[in-house]
């Protein structure tokens, strides 16, 4: 009992709080803490099979084929023999059974090959080298650079003298470089927060020798992460395994299901029904008929003892069951799977999805949602890493109103300056002159650019500087300056030290006014050995235009010409300005900056009124211009797409500016639409009224709310509308909270669905989560989510489809994505060709399977009417055995995986080809209602003609051939050409593996035939192969290949006269679009359109691409320097990794590649 009562005390208490001690595992282990191991696999050795099949059982159509088999195994309402039933089950069983033991094995692989990384734990005062999944809670984990941080870890010691350590978190924030304050204790006990998925919180407190300490997000590294630039550090394990904030995030694994699949559900259930009633029907008139006619064949059918009419109906319909289930045929399940394994080999055979620099082809993950990819509305992706490259360049600066840039193409020489950085580009060679020459504007210019930032400096070898920005944007300014002769060489809390153009000289830094969202701006105020003090600002050109002294009018027209310019080239730009200081203005000012940074109450606010009153009458410098590296071909791809109905929606942690700036480069904001919503509210209510938008005079108050119920399940959708014009819509993280709450997230919905484009900034990983379940839930709609790092994968696990993008940030997106490839451009080819084949292959294959398979069946129907409703079948058993698993098996797959309507290049000239497979066009109910009376007009023709055919007919000779037999290979013969013939009318393209199954398959019918039905089969197995002689006696006659013709004819004469008149009158896209391909009978070759490489806009971007709250309060303060500076000695050597080429891959249009050879 008291056991019982401690195991549930260290319940509550693990849930609630985490207590554990640096290098105590006795202690640590009393708490059953998880271990550091993962697992994604489903299965083991022993619980495979039973599992597996448990779960297949579990499937509507296996169970039903097994209770069909056990109905089979009752002699008295048994018509088929066992194997009719027992061969396809068996099959698909198998199949099925092969393909999840791969997939797991997979899985299997990828976990121990994660759970067998070797990391040192610091034992007893000895590294001892132990795997990942033998790590526990209160272990202390030595790592080293660019090593990944095995478990979320507070860090205790680095070797960085600053007690500094980089640490790359691209595999989680989708940031690149995060600063961590390291704090100097190796033992004593930890008190923190429970696991949970916040990776921007982290609450706890360490106690050493009494002395308590609090511990923030700052001093966790989390799992995930890569450290980077630091020889070692020393951390202590807080959440291992499960418990880390990347598998927290990671969210559940969701079995994902197409729509086709849900639609097969429901359609299955009404063929069960279906089926039902058929079967009814014929026991009612099996009944009636032994009631009025049965009596008069007693004699040679002598019924058992107490059988009347009643019992031979009862045990007729079950008899039907059998006999009729071809209308739920088990070889469809076996078809599908190996159609969409084949158009899953077409993706990961690719040539033109593969990327060459980094040898990466695009993979299909899964092969269970090919033709979902043919019906995306909404795609949801990611920005850093998935639509940039995340590299930025100097590329135009204007300064003292003059443009510098890209005057000519060749390259400007730095080797005058021995601290050039030599990747650095740029191409005006009267810069470097200006800035020889002495001028002060331009020396002050780049003067600025090697002052005012955050970046921090690392020299492993003289003369070799590598900076370490936190973002893209201060690290590509401070190296510009860095090649013009301003190089920034390194920093303490209080100096700045540059080289200017040969000479050391160190400022002092008395304040850095840092950057934040609403300042759009950053200074710092530094004193020049000469004790001059000056002020430095940059930000958004807005902001600083504001704050300049008169005397800089004239510059700012002129600087504002410039940055129209450099906008117009989609070029991220900033306004540069100075501001000399008196020396007793500012000590009074100092002063006040003390109080407002000490105060305990608003003190953002006091800092921002601080700042304001020494951040006037400027002096402008000029304006700098960095390109943002968009990846290949992102403009196109989504110009396409938007072309082919796709709405897309970026969700990204980044700033709202950043994601602005990306959404104009990439077109998806322009400045043609008519307005762009901005939402960044910080209370419901205001939320709630910026989402209230009139983009339509027809549009109400309220959302229109289609709701329906289906098997006790509410559902409400939200209806398009109209919309008057083309909208974005920017919405940040905070006010996203509020806006996905119930009461408001149909409003969102509603708003965010008439806009174009959607964008939304500042999200966590789980609200990207939350918009794609909303969109899944209230919209008719196949959505899509595309990212490439860890703060993507519950949005791509979350989605109909996700896809992963193996880029710089990891590959944990990668590993819970369906579909993976290299670059985002490959997205269009992904969707616009292989997703529209698959999906119209795969609704070509349902139509023409049921089609067969309903036709097959209702002849089954029709004969019992001339059976006494006995249950006789129509056909010999091998045909209804063979029938779907090889006489039709390989002309429906082979139309089923080559098949397409138009070519890949017609495909991207006419990307609304796509739209039918949005509106589920291809395969319905209604589609399906079609079929089914497409069959039943064919089952008439294919039995009854065949029996007026053979009524009272004789041969040549004059002998009767109205038998049985007879009769069952004429209509077994006449209803397998028939649907032969459909399936060519269906093929739009023709291959030779088609005309071989096609005219294969028939030839082996007629070959099985013939052995089937000879005399040595009859004499072998006479009780299997009753139909001696038939084949050889019946279609020899005339009459018969006439009957054959004539049903034929019959059959496909309704569906070739409403094509034609369809395509006369009321052609669909893509008969429009094969039109003009047959006219063209060429791929066709216009002259080559190029697509301009960036925006036309006068918009100007503001401060900082990826620019979050800066780390100035960490620079001035000292905090960092809790121990002498000193240098310690390095315990491993520092080994440079090259940085890979970033020339951009040559991305070809599809008329360009038309004319390549």
């Amino acid at each position: 009992f008291f056991l019982f009562i401690y195991v549930v005390f260290l319940y509550f208490i693990s849930s609630e709080e985490r207590h554990l001690r640096a290098n105590d595992r006795e202690f640590n282990l009393s708490f059953k803490y998880a271990n550091n191991a993962i697992k994604t696999s489903k299965y083991n050795v022993f619980t495979f099979l039973p599992l597996n099949l448990f779960e297949q059982f579990q499937r509507l159509a296996n169970a039903y084929f097994v209770f069909l088999l056990i109905l089979q195994l009752i002699p008295q309402i048994s018509s088929l023999s066992w194997f009719t039933t027992v061969v396809p089950l068996l099959l698909v069983l198998s199949m099925t059974l092969a393909k999840d033991l791969s997939d797991d094995i997979t899985r299997h692989k990828n976990d121990k090959q994660v759970n067998n990384r070797k990391v040192e734990l610091l034992i007893n005062g000895e590294l001892k080298s132990e795997k990942w999944m033998n790590v526990q809670v209160g272990d202390i984990v030595k790592l080293e650079n660019n090593e990944f941080v095995t478990a979320d870890l507070l860090l205790l010691s680095s070797s960085e003298p600053l007690n500094l350590i980089y640490i790359e978190t691209a595999e989680l924030d989708g940031t690149l470089i995060k600063y961590t304050i390291s704090i100097l204790y190796i033992s004593g006990e930890v008190r923190c927060e429970p696991p949970n998925n916040r990776l921007d919180k982290f609450t706890g407190t360490l106690t050493v020798g009494g002395e308590t300490f609090s511990l923030d997000n700052e001093r966790i590294l989390l799992r995930g992460c890569t450290l980077r630039n630091s020889d070692w550090c020393f951390g202590l394990v807080v959440f291992g395994g499960p418990d880390t904030k990347l598998m927290q995030n990671s969210g559940k694994s969701i079995f994902k299901r197409t729509s086709i699949d849900h639609l097969m559900n429901f359609l299955v259930m009404f063929i069960f029904g279906f089926l039902a009633f058929m079967c009814t029907i014929l026991s009612i008139g099996n009944g009636i008929w032994e009631y009025q006619e049965g009596n008069s064949f007693i004699s040679f059918l002598p019924r058992a003892d107490g059988a009347n009419a009643s019992l031979s109906a009862f045990l007729t319909f079950w008899s039907y069951v059998i006999i009729l289930n071809t209308v739920v045929p088990i070889s469809l399940y076996v078809s599908v799977e190996i159609l969409r394994l084949g158009n899953s080999y077409f993706i990961d055979w690719d040539r033109k999805m593969y990327h060459v620099k980094s040898d990466t082809p695009a993979q299909a993950r899964t092969t269970t949602l090919n033709e979902e990819l043919g019906q995306i509305k909404y795609i949801f992706s990611d920005k850093t890493g998935t639509l940039t490259q995340n590299i930025m360049t100097f590329n135009r600066c204007s300064i003292n109103g003059k443009s510098y840039g890209k005057s000519s193409k060749k390259k400007v020489d730095f080797s005058w300056n021995s601290l050039a950085d030599p990747k650095f580009c740029f191409h005006d060679h009267k810069l470097v002159e200006v800035v020889k020459s002495g001028s002060p504007e331009v020396q002050a210019f780049f003067r600025l650019l090697a002052l005012c930032h955050t970046v921090m400096p690392e020299e492993k070898t003289e003369g070799e500087l590598f900076y370490q920005a936190q973002s893209p944007d201060e690290g590509a300014l401070v190296t510009a300056a860095r090649n013009f002769g301003f190089v920034f060489r390194s920093r303490t809390p209080e100096t700045i030290s540059l080289v200017e153009m040969g000479v050391p000289t160190t400022y002092e830094l008395l304040a850095v006014l840092d950057f934040n969202n609403v300042r759009k701006r950053m200074s710092v105020i530094v004193r020049n050995p000469e004790g001059k003090l000056t002020l430095y600002c940059k930000g958004a050109d807005t902001i600083i235009f504001e704050r300049l002294h008169p005397l800089s009018s004239k510059l700012m027209e002129v600087t504002t010409e410039h940055l129209n310019e450099y906008a117009g080239e989609g070029l991220r730009t900033l306004a540069l300005a100075y501001k000399d200081l008196d020396e007793d203005k500012f000590e009074e000012w100092k002063k006040r900056h003390h109080e407002a940074s000490t105060s305990l109450e608003d003190r953002e606010a006091k800092l921002d009124a601080i700042y304001e009153e020494i951040e006037k009458d400027l002096l402008l410098l000029g304006a700098s211009a960095v390109e943002d590296k968009l990846q290949d071909g992102v403009p196109q791809t989504i110009e396409q797409l938007a072309k082919a109905d796709i709405k897309i929606w970026v969700l990204t942690g980044d700033k709202q500016e950043t994601a602005e700036n990306i959404g104009y480069s990439c077109n998806m904001l322009r400045e043609e639409m008519k307005e762009i919503f901005i939402v960044a509210s910080n209370t419901a209510e205001e939320v709630r009224e910026e989402l209230v938008k009139k983009m339509s005079p027809e549009s109400g108050d309220e959302p229109p709310i289609e709701k329906s119920r289906f098997l006790g399940k509410k559902s409400q959708v939200v209806e398009d509308e109209k919309v008057d014009g083309e909208y974005g819509l920017v919405i940040n993280g905070h006010s996203l909270a509020f806006a996905l709450q119930k009461d408001m997230q149909l409003e969102l919905l509603r708003t965010a669905c008439m806009c174009q484009t959607v964008i939304c900034c500042r999200v966590t990983p789980l609200q990207k989560a939350q918009v794609v379940e909303l969109v899944k839930k209230h919209k008719k709609a196949v959505t899509l989510a595309i990212g490439d790092g860890a703060n993507d994968v519950s949005m791509i696990k979350t989605a109909h489809i996700g896809v992963g993008i193996s880029g710089q940030e990891g590959m944990q997106a990668v590993l819970s994505s369906d579909f993976s490839f290299a670059q985002f451009r490959y997205l269009q080819r992904l969707l616009l060709v292989h997703g529209r084949w698959s999906y119209l292959r795969m609704c070509k294959f349902l139509r023409y399977f049921f089609y067969k398979n309903f036709t097959f069946t209702f002849v089954h129907f029709w004969y019992g009417f001339f059976c006494g409703f006995s249950a006789q079948t129509v056909y010999d058993e091998w045909f209804i055995t063979l029938y779907n698993l090889v006489y039709t098996a390989l002309p429906v797959i082979g139309l089923s995986l080559f098949d397409q309507d138009v070519n890949d290049r017609w495909s991207f000239q006419y990307p609304q080809l796509y739209a039918p497979g949005q509106l589920n066009q291809y395969f319905s109910k209604m589609a399906f209602a079609r079929i089914l009376l497409h069959s039943c007009y064919s089952s008439l023709i294919l039995f009854f003609v065949p029996w007026a055919a053979m009524c009272d007919t004789v041969r040549d000779d004059g002998k009767d051939i109205a038998d049985y037999q007879s009769f069952a290979l004429l209509a077994q013969t006449c209803l397998l050409i028939a649907v032969s013939v459909q399936l060519g009318l269906d093929t739009y393209y023709w291959t030779a593996v088609n005309q071989f199954f096609l005219w294969g398959s028939l030839s082996v019918y007629f070959a099985v035939t013939f052995t089937m039905y000879s005399n040595g089969m009859y004499l072998i197995f006479t009780s299997s192969f009753p139909f001696i002689g038939t084949a050889r006696n019946s279609l020899n006659q005339p009459n018969m290949w006439l009957t054959i013709f004539l049903t034929t004819i019959l059959c496909i004469l309704p569906v070739v006269a409403k094509r034609f008149l369809f395509i006369q009158l009321k052609p669909a896209i893509n008969d429009k679009v094969r039109h003009k391909v047959r006219q063209a009978k060429a791929v066709p070759l216009p002259p080559p359109r190029k697509f301009p490489q960036r925006r036309i806009s006068t918009r100007r971007s503001g401060y900082a691409f990826s620019h979050a709250r800066g780390y100035g309060d960490l620079v001035t303060s000292g905090r960092f320097l809790r121990i002498p500076v000193k240098t310690r000695p390095a315990l491993f050597p520092h080994t440079d990794t090259p940085v890979a080429d970033s020339t951009p891959q040559t991305y070809r249009t599809i008329f360009e590649e038309a004319q390549s050879p």
